[in-house]
């Protein structure tokens, strides 16, 4: 029988990751405030709150279990780092991107610029789970 211990980089990230999962919470209680009307958006805004609220909860389930497997590896330095942080900095890049650029008064039916932190959050998943692959598979 193994047992099998965190490394202290991934125990603290771990750790930090958890603690997000209060404001996905938040973001639940939000989304039924807007579901039930309560909080005026357009279709538009509507979809972007979903589409960011359900990236969180997703990246971030994601973004543990890629801490457990970073630790099966042998990367370390620069490329373990990225193994490691590349999920989560995508949980908050993706869902801060759907969410920033529908923000705004009137009829908003387009997103704004900060749609650019999307795409900077699918680069980081791209990237952390490619490196995350590769050292899998030459471990």
């Amino acid at each position: 029988m193994h047992t099998f211990v965190l490394s202290p980089e991934s125990r603290y990230i771990a750790g930090a990751v958890l603690l997000t999962i209060v404001g996905i919470e938040f973001g639940g209680w939000f989304m039924t405030r807007v579901v039930g009307g309560k909080v005026p958006m357009t279709e538009f805004q509507k979809t972007f709150a979903r589409a960011g609220h359900a990236h969180a909860g997703v990246l971030v389930t994601l973004a543990l279990v890629t801490l457990v497997l970073a630790d099966a590896t042998a990367l370390d330095g620069a490329l373990g780092w990225l193994a490691r942080v590349g999920t989560p900095a995508a949980a908050a890049l993706i869902s801060a991107g759907f969410f920033f650029s529908s923000m705004g008064r009137g009829e908003v039916t387009r997103p704004n610029r900060f749609i650019w932190l999307v795409w900077l959050g699918a680069l980081s998943l791209a990237t952390g789970v490619v490196t995350l692959g590769l050292g899998l598979l030459t471990a």
